[in-house]
C-alpha cells in the first residue's frame, strides 16, 4: 500500500512539473520597457504593444504565447510592451490602437493586420525574418514546401532577367503577405511544368498557375502586369474571408463573391450550409477562366461581416457579390435555395454587363445609413447577449438625462402655479 506521505509527495511533484512547464512557456514571451528603444536593432522582434485594460489584448495573451513558443527555436524574438506604463515607446512607434502588433528588424518595422492566430502570426513573422525571395537549392526542399506552404511564388532561372528584377521588386513589397522562392531547372525537376527560363508559378490548391506575360520587352509594363498579377493570386482560390484578410482582398480591385454561411463555437458549418459553399466553390474552380481575372471567390462565416455591408441582415446561407472599387453590391433575386451553378454563372455574366441593380456605394447618405445600421445591430447583439447589463448601460445615462431636463423644466411650472395662487388669494383679500 502506497503511504499518505508518498502519495503527497507525488502530487506536489506533478504540481511543481506542471507550474515548471506554465512558467517555462510564459517566459518564452520578454517583458520589454523603455530599454527596448535602445535594443531594437538588435536581431529581429515580433512585439505585442498592449494596454491592461484592453478586452482585446486579455483575448490575444494565450495566442500570443503559443506564437513565442513556437518561434523560440528561431533568432526572432517576442516580446510585449505595456504602453500604458512605458509611454516612450508608444510615441516612438506611433501605437494608435491596442493590440498592435509590430516585426521589427534594423530600421525596419512592419504593422501585422491579419487574423490574430498563431499559424498567421508566425506566418507573416517568419516571411519578414528572411529576404525577400529565398532560394531552394535541393529538390526534396520541395516537397517540405509544399507541405508547410498552402500558397508560394516560385521563380525559376538566373538572377539576371528583367522578370527577375522586376519579381525581386515585387517580392519586397509583399513580403509580408506571401512566399517567395527562386529555384534553377535542375533543382525544380518535376515539382513544376517548366517549358522554358526563366518561369514564374504560383503554386496554390495544390496547382501551379504560370504567369503568361514573361515576353513583355517594356520594364514599366512588365512591372505593372507582374504587379496586378501577383496581387491577384496572393489568395487562395476560395478563402475563408474575416474581418482581417477583407482589406487585403479588396485591394485586389476585383468583385468578391461571398457564400454567406454560420459558423458555430467550434468553427463548424451546418450541413445545408455546407452544400451552398459548396457549389459556390465548384463553380470558380470549373469555370476559373471565366470568372478568374474580373471576381474574387470566397466563403464567410460571420454574417455581421457582410451584413453591414450589405446593411440588412441577410438570410442563411445567402450568395452576395461585392464591387472592391466602389463598395456596390448585388445581391441575386432568386432565393437561396434556388439558386444553382447556372443560375449563379447569369448572375454574373450579368454583373460584368452592368445589367443588374446594384446597392450601397460610397455616398454620403449611404455612410450616414450604414453608420446606423451598424450601431442599431450593435444594440440588438448587446440585448440579445445580455439584456439587463444592456439596461443599466443605457438605461443610466436616459434616467439622468430625464433627471436633468425634469430640474430645468419643472422648477417654471412650479414657480408658475405659485404665481397662480399668490394673485387668486391677493383678488380674494380685496374682495
Amino acid at each position: 500500500m502506497v503511504s499518505l506521505s508518498r502519495l503527497w509527495f507525488f502530487t506536489c511533484c506533478v504540481i511543481t512539473s506542471l507550474v515548471n512547464i506554465n512558467g517555462a512557456e510564459a517566459s518564452r514571451v520578454l517583458e520589454l520597457g523603455d530599454r527596448f528603444l535602445d535594443v531594437h536593432k538588435e536581431g529581429q522582434w515580433l512585439v505585442m504593444m498592449y494596454a491592461p485594460w484592453c478586452a482585446h489584448c486579455k483575448k490575444i495573451e494565450p495566442i500570443w504565447a503559443h506564437v513565442a513558443q513556437y518561434l523560440h527555436s528561431t533568432p526572432i524574438r517576442v516580446g510585449r510592451i505595456d504602453c500604458t506604463r512605458y509611454t516612450s515607446v508608444s510615441h516612438a512607434y506611433k501605437i494608435k490602437g491596442f493590440p498592435t502588433i509590430l516585426f521589427i528588424k534594423g530600421d525596419e518595422q512592419f504593422v501585422y493586420n491579419g487574423d490574430r492566430t498563431r499559424d498567421e502570426i508566425v506566418k507573416f513573422a517568419t516571411r519578414l525574418s528572411g529576404p525577400p525571395v529565398q532560394e531552394v537549392t535541393r529538390t526534396v526542399s520541395f516537397d517540405s514546401l509544399k507541405k508547410d506552404r498552402d500558397l508560394y511564388f516560385l521563380y525559376v532561372g538566373e538572377k539576371s532577367s528583367p522578370l527577375w528584377e522586376s519579381y525581386h521588386s515585387i517580392a519586397s513589397i509583399f513580403q509580408p503577405h506571401a512566399f517567395f522562392y527562386q529555384s534553377h531547372p535542375v533543382v525544380v525537376d518535376k515539382h513544376a511544368p517548366i517549358e522554358q527560363t526563366p518561369s514564374l508559378f504560383v503554386y496554390k490548391d495544390n496547382v501551379h498557375y504560370n504567369f503568361t506575360d514573361i515576353g513583355i520587352s517594356d520594364k514599366e509594363k512588365l512591372n505593372e502586369t507582374l504587379y496586378k498579377w501577383i496581387n491577384a493570386e496572393r489568395f487562395p482560390t476560395f478563402p475563408k474571408v474575416t474581418r482581417g484578410n477583407m482589406h487585403q482582398l479588396f485591394l485586389t480591385n476585383k468583385n468578391l463573391v461571398l457564400a454567406v454561411v454560420e459558423e458555430n463555437q467550434l468553427e463548424e458549418v451546418p450541413p445545408d450550409m455546407l452544400e451552398f459553399r459548396d457549389m459556390i466553390e465548384a463553380v470558380i474552380k470549373k469555370k476559373r477562366h471565366k470568372y478568374h481575372d474580373h471576381f474574387q471567390f470566397g466563403w464567410v462565416g460571420n454574417p455581421e461581416l457582410v451584413n453591414s455591408i450589405a446593411m440588412m441582415v441577410l438570410p442563411l446561407p445567402s450568395l452576395i457579390v461585392i464591387n472592391s472599387t466602389t463598395n456596390h453590391h448585388y445581391i441575386p433575386e432568386d432565393e437561396p435555395e434556388k439558386l444553382t451553378p447556372h443560375v449563379i454563372e447569369l448572375f454574373l455574366d450579368k454583373i460584368r454587363a452592368e445589367s443588374v441593380p446594384k446597392y450601397g456605394g460610397n455616398s454620403i447618405v449611404v455612410n450616414i445609413y450604414r453608420s446606423w445600421f451598424e450601431v442599431r445591430s450593435a444594440l440588438v447583439s448587446m440585448w440579445k447577449g445580455n439584456p439587463v447589463l444592456t439596461l443599466v448601460l443605457f438605461g443610466l445615462p436616459a434616467g439622468f438625462l430625464s433627471l436633468i431636463c425634469y430640474n430645468i423644466w419643472c422648477p417654471d411650472i412650479f414657480d408658475a402655479d405659485e404665481e397662480d395662487e399668490d394673485t387668486e388669494s391677493s383678488h380674494a383679500k380685496k374682495d
